[in-house]
């Protein structure tokens, strides 16, 4: 199996491709997880790494390589050749492409050619989209181009949530006209062991992160300035940020740490904290909520809009409307707003409803059984 994942901004994609292939590695199955990102730690499954390529924070249309600079069509060209060697070499059972076609249209110069190599094969693998719970919204056009594209080149898309939570019609207007190829995994969550592991660290604290973080900076400054604010000052805050924050933003939030103040990098047992901690301040990213739910924390969650993004926003909103966390608007984000709904949670019952989170494990039964039965072979 060969598992391509692409994230530009965030690092959520990268982690829920990793619990993917570990679970498919689980079963049996050889997999190959190939990176198009920046490198990421803490990662569950190792990764080939192809050239690195990022955004801008806020603007997803224009590329920057490893070095900061702009992409030409020289390294376009180089990364086309070295994915499509990787599918060649690889010869795989089964192709999964994260995002796309939803997404990820600035990558077609070497999807596309990926995808034409992979239906040519002499043993055509089984071709898969996999997707988060909920899609960016996209002009009429641009839903129907992609409609085209799955019925061409797909075999299935695996929609990583559960439809009593979120359903794909919500957020994809098209989604009947693909009926047959979608199939409900759940949410992808860790495993549960990393919730035994030992230590302290999160109990009676507020706990404030960002995932890859690197569009937190406002959230991390507002929440230091709400803390002097809040009926919870006397707790330990801890601040997790994320690979993405940029330096001088990470020297001004640390020259405020103290010893009820802790600033660290994001750790790996984030899960862990989170069943601990008293109240959890975060963005609405997937790999965030889906620990959110695990951990039945009473969180405030402050979704990133910017660059025109809906997604988070629309799942924070599902949140707050079933009652598991209360939603903050950046538009609103200010100290004293932010520690008064700090306060608020910390008097709340979150919701209990199940949610589905076998995600990873349920996305690997489905592939063995499609290989068993010969789909798309």
């Amino acid at each position: 199996m060969l598992i391509y994942v692409q994230h530009l901004l965030g690092t959520g994609h990268l982690k829920r491709g990793a619990l993917l292939a570990q679970a498919l590695a689980a079963t049996g199955m050889r997999v190959e997880l190939v990176s198009g990102g920046m490198p990421v730690p803490h990662l569950p499954y190792p990764v080939y790494q192809l050239p690195p390529v990022r955004c801008a924070a806020g603007d997803f249309t224009a590329l920057i390589d490893e070095n900061g600079k702009p992409v030409s069509d020289t390294w376009r060209s180089r990364r086309r050749e070295c994915l499509v060697d990787r599918l060649v070499t690889f010869q795989p059972d089964v192709l999964i492409l994260e995002t796309f076609p939803f997404g990820r249209r600035q990558m077609r110069f070497e999807l596309m050619p990926l995808l034409k190599t992979a239906r040519n094969a002499r043993r055509r693998p089984l071709i898969v989209s996999s997707v988060r719970d909920v899609l960016q919204k996209r002009r009429p056009q641009r839903v129907a181009e992609t409609v085209s594209l799955l019925n061409e080149h797909f075999d299935k898309v695996l929609v990583h949530g559960d439809p009593a939570f979120i359903s794909l019609d919500e957020s994809f207007p098209m989604a009947s006209e693909i009926q047959d190829k979608i199939l409900y995994t759940g949410y992808i969550a860790e495993c549960d062991e990393i919730d035994r592991l030992p230590g302290t660290n999160g109990r009676e604290e507020v706990l404030i992160s960002a995932g890859g973080g690197a569009v937190s900076r406002r959230l991390m400054l507002t929440a230091l300035e709400a803390r002097p604010l809040s009926k919870l000052r006397m707790l330990r805050w801890r601040f997790l940020i994320g690979p993405g924050l940029p330096k001088q933003d990470l020297q001004t939030i640390k020259a405020h740490a103290d010893g009820d103040i802790v600033v660290e990098a994001a750790r790996a047992d984030f899960p862990v904290l989170l069943r601990r901690c008293t109240v959890s301040v975060s963005q609405g990213g997937y790999n965030t909520v889906v620990d959110l739910l695990r951990s039945g924390v009473r969180s405030v969650i402050v979704p990133f809009a910017g660059g025109g993004e809906t997604e988070q926003a629309f799942r924070a909103q599902r949140l707050h409307q079933r009652g598991y966390a209360l939603t903050l608007d950046e538009a609103v984000l200010t100290p004293p707003v932010l520690a008064e709904t700090i306060d608020h949670a910390s008097n709340m019952t979150p919701a209990t409803e199940f949610i589905d989170l076998e995600g990873a494990k349920n996305s690997a039964k489905y592939i063995v059984d499609a290989l068993a039965s010969g789909l798309g072979c």
